[in-house]
C-alpha cells in the first residue's frame, strides 16, 4: 500500500523545503502544486509564468484528484498543496483518501514576505482561511504543524511525522543537494530561487515586520483562523 501524504500549506512557508525533504527519500515520489492550473484558469489571475502553468497541468479540479489517487510505484507519495488552490465550493469528501497534514505560518510574517513578490494581498491569498475549512473536512488527529516550531527543531518534527504515517524516517530528510528538481513545477523560476541555494531547514530566526494598514488588517483577518489551527498545532 502507498502511504499518500498530502501536505496542505499557504503561500511564503517553508512547503517547498518540505517538498524536499520528502523528495530526498529515496521511496517517495513527490507532486508540487497540482491544483495551481486549475487555480489560474478558475479565477483568471494573471500569475508569473501563468501560460505556461496552465499547459503543465489539467485544468479541471476532478481531473487533478483523478491523477493523485491513481497508482503509483512508489512506496510513498507526497502531494505539496497550496490551500488558496482550492476553489471555496469544492466538494472536500476526497481527502479523507490521504493523511493529511497542515503547515502553517503566523499571517504577519507570511504577508510580509507576500507583498514582496507580489502588489497586492488579500485574505484570500494566504491560505490561512482555507486550512480552517480544511481542518473542519479532516479526519479527528490531522496534525498541525506549525513552520516556526518546526525551524526550532526539524528532526523531532520529521521524526514524529514518520512514526504517525508508519513509515522509517531518515536523516536524507534534513540536507539535500542544491538545485532545481525536474518535479518543480514550471513556476519554479519565479518562486524557487532561496530553495534551489538550500541544502537543508534554515534556522528560524526573528523577522522584522513592517507591513502596510491594508496589509495590517489582512493579517489581522486571517488571525483568528491561524490562532484556532495554532492552538491545536504539534507540541514537541
Amino acid at each position: 500500500m502507498t502511504v499518500r501524504v498530502a501536505m496542505w500549506s499557504g503561500p511564503r512557508n517553508i512547503s517547498t523545503a518540505m517538498m524536499r525533504a520528502w523528495e530526498n527519500r529515496p521511496d517517495c515520489t513527490v507532486v508540487d502544486e497540482p491544483f495551481y492550473a486549475a487555480y489560474l484558469v478558475r479565477t483568471g489571475l494573471d500569475h508569473p509564468g501563468r501560460d505556461a502553468v496552465v499547459a503543465s497541468q489539467p485544468t479541471d479540479a476532478e481531473a487533478v484528484v483523478a491523477a493523485l489517487q491513481a497508482p503509483t510505484g512508489s512506496p510513498v507519495h507526497y502531494a505539496k498543496h497550496m490551500t488558496h488552490h482550492l476553489a471555496d465550493d469544492m466538494d472536500l469528501g476526497w481527502v479523507t483518501g490521504f493523511r493529511n497534514v497542515l503547515l502553517i505560518r503566523d499571517p504577519a510574517e507570511v504577508v510580509a514576505s507576500y507583498v514582496r513578490s507580489r502588489e497586492s494581498c488579500e485574505p484570500q491569498d494566504i491560505g490561512l482561511l482555507q486550512q480552517e475549512r480544511l481542518m473542519d473536512a479532516f479526519p479527528e488527529g490531522t496534525p498541525v504543524i506549525d513552520a516556526g516550531d518546526f525551524l526550532h527543531d526539524p528532526e523531532a518534527h520529521l521524526r514524529w511525522l514518520c512514526g504517525w504515517l508508519d513509515i522509517d524516517f531518515t536523516d536524507r530528510m534534513l540536507h539535500w543537494p542544491a538545485g532545481p528538481r525536474d518535479s518543480d513545477g514550471v513556476w519554479a523560476p519565479y518562486w524557487y530561487a532561496a530553495v534551489q541555494q538550500s541544502t537543508g531547514f534554515q534556522p528560524w530566526r526573528p523577522r522584522e515586520i513592517d507591513l502596510s494598514p491594508h496589509d495590517t488588517a489582512v493579517a489581522e483577518t486571517c488571525r483568528p483562523a491561524y490562532d484556532a489551527l495554532h492552538e491545536r498545532r504539534l507540541r514537541l
